[in-house]
């Protein structure tokens, strides 16, 4: 069964900290581009962060500084490591999974960022 699942998110306050986690199962994990998106209350989900099966990688501008993406195809997972966060920060974060007509998604992990 393929599955993706998110873990490490949390309440954090301003100027903190999260490493979100998506551990693959079910799948050639290496051969996937994998990205981070995220939706807020009222707003349409959007890519965050991405990173292609070769190590590319790319970032949305609001996060550009503050997030790394990075992948281990040993453990098949990817992660999102968000330093500085602000309260627009605050969303569900997802994780998805893209090769040839594949396209998986993880169930999302909140992260709140609240004083």
């Amino acid at each position: 069964q393929v599955q993706l699942v998110e873990s490490g998110g949390g309440l954090v306050q301003p100027g903190g900290s999260l490493r979100l986690s998506c551990a693959a199962s079910g799948m050639i994990f290496g051969i996937y581009a994998m990205d981070w998106y995220r939706q807020a209350p009222g707003k349409q989900r959007e890519l965050v962060a991405g990173i292609t099966a070769s190590g590319r990688t790319n970032y949305a501008d609001s996060v550009k500084g503050r997030f790394t993406i990075s992948r281990d195809n040993g453990k098949d997972t990817a992660y999102l490591q968000m330093n500085s966060l602000k309260p627009e920060d605050t969303a569900v974060y997802y994780c998805n999974a893209r090769y040839r007509n594949d396209d998986i998604w993880g169930q999302g992990t909140q992260v709140t960022v609240s004083s």
